[in-house]
């Protein structure tokens, strides 16, 4: 999605081969990000996830091509994944959503920005969230979600980015194994992935549209607050509900203290 900030970052171009070429160091910054993070979402991510680590079969060694991805992505839910430039505007971001295409910027982060990047590289966007693009509740509610901001108003679009960032970024769900995580916020975060479920710092609420949308929230923090969903069908069953309603509801509700410092 696009940012207020430029980006720091060029995209690769995609080659007349049709391949991204990728640095040597570029593709052992995969390798280490990898590394780390496999045994950390192993024991932390929702059975779903994992379940789309193994369907994806990610490369240790190199950074996938988006080509690779959308296969086994289009076979399962009908998606695809499409390379973009670092920063794109907010319009083609939920066109690619309603067209069943999750973006990818064809960059990844520096050694001295592993733990944390402001803006979303490939690492985020293919292991945080691709393995859940294989699951239809999840797909469908991200291609409804892309529908309806497309068509949105842009004070409506600044609400229902609530919605996104506390679902498909920052979301929990309950599992037979306990609370686990699905957001690819978290799970392309060694640190978040852990706070987000052992740490007594943030507050974990249960799922509820208007209270989401009354919650403000910072890009630029370990998330003080946390919502959890009971399964995957909670999140397929919005595609039914007048969001925009809730949306002015919400707004006529007014929004919540935030959690946060605004420092």
């Amino acid at each position: 999605m696009t940012h207020k900030i430029p980006s720091k970052y060029t995209a690769k171009p995609t080659a007349k081969d049709g391949l991204v070429h990728y640095t040597a160091d570029e593709n052992r910054i995969w390798c280490d990000l990898m590394t780390r993070q496999i045994p950390i979402v192993q024991k932390n991510a929702c059975p779903e996830y994992l379940h789309g680590i193994q369907l994806l079969n990610f490369p240790n060694d190199r950074i996938p091509q988006c080509d690779e991805i959308s296969k086994v992505l289009y076979d399962a839910t009908g998606w695809q994944l499409e390379p973009v430039p670092a920063l794109i505007p907010f319009e083609r971001f939920f066109h690619l959503l309603a067209s069943r295409k999750f973006p990818a910027a064809t960059f990844i982060r520096r050694r001295d920005e592993l733990d944390y990047l402001e803006e979303p590289d490939i690492f985020h966007e293919v292991f945080g969230h691709c393995p859940l693009l294989t699951n239809k509740a999840y797909a469908g509610f991200t291609e409804m979600y892309g529908k309806l901001a497309l068509n949105a108003s842009s004070e409506d679009r600044a609400m229902l980015a609530k919605l996104y960032w506390f679902t498909i970024e920052f979301g929990l769900i309950q599992t037979l194994q306990g609370v686990r995580v699905y957001g690819g916020g978290i799970l392309s975060s060694a640190n978040e992935t852990i706070y987000a479920l052992e740490s007594d710092v943030p507050i974990r609420k249960s799922f509820d549209v208007m209270e989401v949308l009354r919650t403000p929230y910072r890009i630029d923090i370990m998330q003080p607050i946390y919502f959890i969903i009971e399964n995957f069908d909670v999140l397929f069953e919005l595609i039914d509900l007048d969001l925009i309603q809730f949306v002015k509801k919400a707004r006529q509700l007014g929004m919540h203290q935030p959690l946060y410092s605004n420092d």
